[in-house]
């Protein structure tokens, strides 16, 4: 999901533009400021990825207030779209860097091709932040190779999503099943939350390699399970078994490592 900020100093703008971004489920609206000094303190206390700036406003109007924010990290910049009742400023618009020009009264249709095309450039710094995260920790874990270290235990693996990081601790995880490029985590249930499965962008060879040592035991090239998870072990054909585990899950078990799995029978 992605946040947006209302900046304009009339109310009824503000609110119809709440209205409009209600319509779209992946956005969501964590403001509406009247001027640009409520918006600078908006934007020091959350985190913010698309400013819906009006121009025409007192004391500093929005070209200058964007133009402030331009001065600033890229990290920590929002995409800004100028949404005004006047036309004569689109030019200077995008000397600031905004992404859109929206003339009000604006329809529904270009409302969501501006969110649209917002949503398309959010990706791409994503995905670009992604890659540099990715190849940052790819260099410290070969530098740590080899000096010898070994590669550091994770207990709590930073899982991403469109627009959202979660956290979620290893302790948490019953089992884990490979899916391509990414794998399966199956969570026990919370007082909190149901049982769920999590996506995790990682293979399951690479993660084994970080995971807590003993905590989970391979039983098929495909799954890791934690042991205390165990309540039987079947045979469901030639050279070929399941692991049923005490949330009522069904693990397939590969002749390779049976003989470990029975081991934790006794």
């Amino acid at each position: 999901m992605w946040n947006a900020l209302i900046v304009d100093d009339e109310a009824l703008a503000r609110s119809n533009l709440q209205l409009a971004l209600a319509e779209h489920p992946q956005w969501r609206c964590v403001g509406a400021c009247a001027s640009a000094a409520e918006a600078r303190v908006a934007l020091a206390q959350r985190e913010v990825d698309l400013l819906l700036l009006d121009i025409q406003m007192p004391r500093q109007n929005g070209l200058a207030f964007a133009a402030e924010l331009a001065q600033q990290p890229s990290s920590q910049t929002p995409l800004v779209v100028f949404v005004t009742a006047y036309d004569e400023h689109a030019l200077s618009a995008f000397d600031v860097f905004a992404l859109d020009y929206l003339l009000k009264p604006f329809d529904d249709q270009r409302f969501a091709a501006m969110l649209g095309r917002a949503e398309q450039w959010l990706g791409l710094q994503q995905g670009a932040a992604l890659q540099a995260e990715a190849m940052q920790a790819f260099v410290r874990e070969q530098q740590s190779r080899a000096a010898g270290d070994g590669l550091p235990e994770l207990p709590v693996l930073s899982v991403r999503s469109v627009g959202r990081v979660e956290r979620i601790a290893v302790a948490e995880i019953e089992w884990i099943s490979a899916a391509g490029n990414y794998v399966e985590l199956h969570l026990a249930p919370t007082a909190s939350a149901a049982a769920r499965v999590v996506l995790h962008r990682s293979t399951l060879a690479a993660l084994e390699e970080r995971l807590p040592r003993g905590q989970f035991q391979r039983v098929h090239r495909t799954a890791l399970v934690r042991p205390e998870t165990f309540a039987s072990l079947a045979v469901t054909g030639d050279s070929t078994y399941a692991l049923s585990l005490r949330s009522g899950e069904v693990v397939p078990v590969s002749e390779r490592f049976v003989k470990e799995v029975r081991a934790r029978f006794g």
